[in-house]
């Protein structure tokens, strides 16, 4: 799959003395700290942490943040004398908070093994402080099964899914089988919108993603700071996918409000809907989802059509917010421990089985082929994509937004939009007040 690159230095956006941090103490001899992200791969990190420890002598401790919590975490546990030697954050915002704890990992094995589509986090003398470790997707879920019912419907506007290439297509596809429903025995072409404060994501993140994206590549911007304002020049097209969603779904728009992500994937996973938005990690969720209809050989992606330009010859939306840092207040000692044993997991072959196998990631790195990822629909199709040289990837230029703050402030416009409270020109306007708000804010915290 075709990326669009650039080199984009991330920058500060704030500082860490009101974090009172202290430097990590001194062990007895090199050690390994990793805070973990995410909860659902405690027990898998645990056991991998066992595992390099009987066989090289080198104790790895791994502590696992709880769900939602990981800032709160990583702020405590930094200010401990034996501090995290091996942390992640999330792109710009979390450099900015973190960029005077971020050792240089330039020359490391896992930056040198990088493909040339993951993008590492850059400090503002280019070097390279965070590597990105899984690859991801993300655009619009459907259940095969139910769009072959349609497609066999007599008098169906679309007969099969080779037909769907750009917006105009996949408005006929789900409004027709909106209005035909009942004979579908679905509640809606689409799983709810889920605008619950807190679940907004998908729309103020990735259906952002593609406008942001060409908004970029028409201005030219190259980094964070340049992105002052937003002229969301593809605000319209924004608006065809929202809407499309809101009023082809499973709900009334006026009770996308009360829904939450666990709702729409529900939905889907029950065949109450054939569409939905999201990313590969959802496989987990539907799979395990009681009631799940959706067989694995199914589940297919497609992309997120909105009318974009060129949008016949673009896939679905591949790159990662997630990256993994080296704390630079550990000691010498530990934090060569800890490049051994990012070398050891990510590198090796032991190391790449436990990766493919029992954490599910893509990895991004030279010594993965395309037999080398998890065993779930969602993600060989991710692979398949990266792989796939006639399409363009779009990258996840949704974190050139200024903060969560302005993301959640998108989020509540949208939802008194999606209730008939706010009229679109009215969203359109505060989203570009609150961008060079936030953003002003941001680049006045700039070292």
């Amino acid at each position: 799959m075709k990326h669009s690159t650039r080199t984009v230095a991330v920058l500060a956006t704030i500082g860490l003395s009101a974090f009172g941090l202290a430097a990590c103490g001194q062990n007895n001899g090199p050690s390994v700290y990793y805070l973990n992200f995410k909860p659902e791969q405690s027990k898998t990190f645990e056991l991998i942490a066992k595992e390099y420890t009987e066989e090289t002598g080198i104790p790895v401790k791994v502590v696992t943040a709880a769900s939602g919590s990981y800032m709160q975490t990583l702020k405590a546990e930094m200010a401990k004398s034996n501090a995290p030697t091996l942390f992640q954050i999330n792109g710009q915002e979390g450099y900015g908070i973190w960029k005077n704890y971020l050792a240089d990992m330039s020359d490391y094995e896992i930056t040198e093994a990088l493909q040339d589509d993951a993008q590492p986090i850059t400090d503002k003398e280019s070097k390279v402080v965070g590597v990105p470790f899984a690859m991801e997707g993300f655009g619009i879920l459907y259940n095969e099964e139910i769009l072959d019912a349609y497609f066999a419907l007599p008098g169906a506007k679309v007969t099969s899914m080779d037909s769907v290439k750009s917006f105009k297509d996949l408005k006929a596809l789900a409004e027709d089988m909106q209005a035909r429903k009942d004979e579908l025995g679905i509640n809606g072409a689409f799983a709810a919108t889920s605008l619950a404060a807190g679940e907004e994501w998908r729309w103020t993140n990735h259906l952002m993603n593609g406008p942001i994206h060409y908004e970029i590549e028409d201005r030219n911007i190259q980094e964070f700071k340049d992105m002052e304002d937003m002229e969301f020049l593809y605000g319209d097209n924004y608006r065809n996918l929202f809407d499309l969603y809101l009023q082809n779904s499973t709900v009334k728009p006026s009770l996308a409000p009360a829904r939450a992500v666990s709702d729409s994937m529900a939905e889907f996973a029950t065949g109450k809907a054939a569409m939905v938005q999201n990313g590969n990690w959802a496989w987990s969720q539907i799979s395990s989802e009681s009631g799940n209809v959706v067989k694995e050989d199914k589940i297919k992606f497609m992309p997120m059509y909105m009318g974009l330009p060129n949008e016949e010859n673009v896939g679905i939306n591949v790159g990662t917010e997630n990256f993994l840092c080296v704390n630079n207040k550990a000691s010498e000692e530990d934090q060569k421990a800890t490049r051994d044993f990012l070398k050891w997991l990510f590198l090796s072959e032991r190391g790449k089985e436990l990766v493919v196998n029992e954490l599910g990631f893509i990895a991004p790195f030279e010594n993965y082929d395309t037999e080398d990822v998890p065993d779930d629909p969602l993600a060989r199709q991710v692979q398949e994509a990266l792989n796939d040289d006639s399409v363009e990837a779009l990258p996840w230029d949704f974190q050139f937004s200024p903060n969560q703050q302005f993301r959640d402030l998108f989020g509540q416009n949208i939802a008194q939009y999606a209730i008939g409270n706010m009229s679109w020109e009215d969203v359109v306007s505060r989203l570009k007040a609150d961008w060079k708000f936030e953003m002003a804010n941001q680049i006045a915290l700039l070292d």
